[in-house]
């Protein structure tokens, strides 16, 4: 059952990379709770994504902790954690680690469709013509890459407007991860301003 991302999934993920262009960041995809899904082959739509770390991904306390406030807004908002996001420090790796099989496997117990979205640090440029993002869903007890197509969005005609303009307007300055949340509790985690210039651009 593959995932499929909408804008503003695509685009924070891509801002969460740009901002933090020599740290490995990572980071939570979110989906629509719905009761139940027409027909297994149905994609999963990822409509958010909440950015987690940028720097030391591995600190199991932050991430217990981080984990159990999206938790807990998921259930307020009637969200369900989808999937996990990351992009590697060294650009060349664009390779799941231990780090991102672990908290992909956390998700994968309460939600069996969960995937890994690795970010191609490599190919990330200001226009992101491309998609640059590589999914790995989970087969047989391996987490295994599949080519992402056009399907693999919502709209990516839109996606790769909305990523590019906001580049270009170098929003991802105002975007606030969990470990910028942790420094100043004020820090909004999911990133109301962005949203609303997401939307101002569909």
């Amino acid at each position: 059952m593959p995932i499929q991302l909408t804008s503003q999934a695509y685009c924070k993920m891509l801002l969460h990379a740009a901002k933090y262009p020599n740290c490995a960041v990572n980071g939570l995809l979110v989906a629509e709770k719905t009761k139940d899904r027409k027909k297994d082959s149905e994609p999963v739509l990822c409509v958010d994504c909440l950015p987690l770390f940028h720097g030391t991904l591995a600190l199991a306390p932050m991430l217990e902790v981080a984990l159990t406030l999206i938790d807990t807004w998921c259930k307020e908002n009637n969200y369900i954690i989808a999937g996990y996001y990351q992009a590697n420090e060294r650009k060349k790796d664009s390779r799941p680690n231990q780090v991102a099989e672990k908290v992909a496997a956390r998700i994968s117990e309460n939600f069996s469709d969960a995937a890994i979205v690795m970010i191609d640090n490599s190919r990330l440029t200001m226009s992101c013509f491309e998609p640059i993002v590589i999914i790995y869903d989970h087969h047989e007890n391996k987490w295994k890459s599949r080519d992402v197509t056009l399907d693999s969005f919502e709209d990516w005609s839109e996606a790769q407007k909305i990523t590019s303009a906001l580049l270009e307007g170098r929003s991802y300055e105002n975007l606030i991860d969990f470990d910028n949340h942790l420094d100043d509790l004020r820090n909004d985690w999911t990133n109301p301003m962005i949203n609303k210039s997401v939307l101002d651009l569909c």
